[in-house]
């Protein structure tokens, strides 16, 4: 292909603004061309907590968005992930520790489901009950979150600390911890796509159960 057909395309293609969601206040991610509309949905960006916040000490928290809407010049995303660095994590863990994960999907009030993966870092090596109690109170505390809390709510509470917190209150009444972190948190569905799998679930059992009658 000719240098003149590639810049002609190029010149065809139109910028379009990608902003965050509005609980990070549509900060600018970056711009993204596309020769369509169409073709800017679904594309994903990555960016860190700290270039959203302009605080270099929030980099090790990694931020993906997916575009999902399109309007005139600007392009808006929804949350989709967040994962702290495998550098930060690797920094939190001594000789002699023990590193507690646990991996807990659940359904926040207004049906989304999550995938939350929360990891405690001990001071010294704890033994198996301690471990297992651990990662027990790691659940409930994840569980009960989400039970009480939209989907935005939650990523806030995940993203700003809180839950971190909360479970490391819990936590170092059973072993001394040296520090507790959400590791990542992942949407795996919207509340569409949860009622359309209830639905054929159902579906499903009702056959099921015809067949047996």
């Amino acid at each position: 292909m000719s240098e003149r057909s590639v810049s002609k395309r190029t010149e065809q293609k139109r910028w379009y603004t990608v902003q965050a969601p509005e609980q990070f206040d549509r900060e600018v991610l970056g711009k993204t061309p596309a020769e369509e509309p169409d073709k800017v949905l679904g594309r994903t960006i990555e960016t860190t907590l700290g270039e959203l916040t302009n605080d270099a000490s929030e980099n090790n928290t990694k931020l993906t968005f997916k575009i999902n809407e399109v309007a005139s010049d600007s392009a808006y995303t929804e949350f989709i992930r967040h994962e702290l660095t495998r550098d930060y994590l690797r920094s939190l863990v001594r000789r002699g520790s023990s590193k507690v994960e646990a991996y807990i999907t659940v359904l926040t009030t207004d049906d989304y489901r999550v995938q939350i993966q929360p990891v405690a870092v001990t001071t010294k090596k704890a033994d198996a009950s301690q471990e297992k109690a651990i990662r027990r109170t790691m659940i409930d505390l994840v569980r009960e979150t989400a039970e009480d809390h939209t989907f935005e709510q939650l990523i806030d509470s995940v993203v700003e600390g809180r839950l971190s917190s909360a479970i490391y209150g819990e936590a170092k009444d059973i072993y001394p911890l040296r520090r507790v972190e959400i590791k990542k948190t992942t949407l795996e569905a919207r509340p569409e796509e949860v009622a359309a799998e209830e639905e054929t679930a159902v579906d499903v059992d009702e056959e099921d159960v015809d067949v047996e009658a």
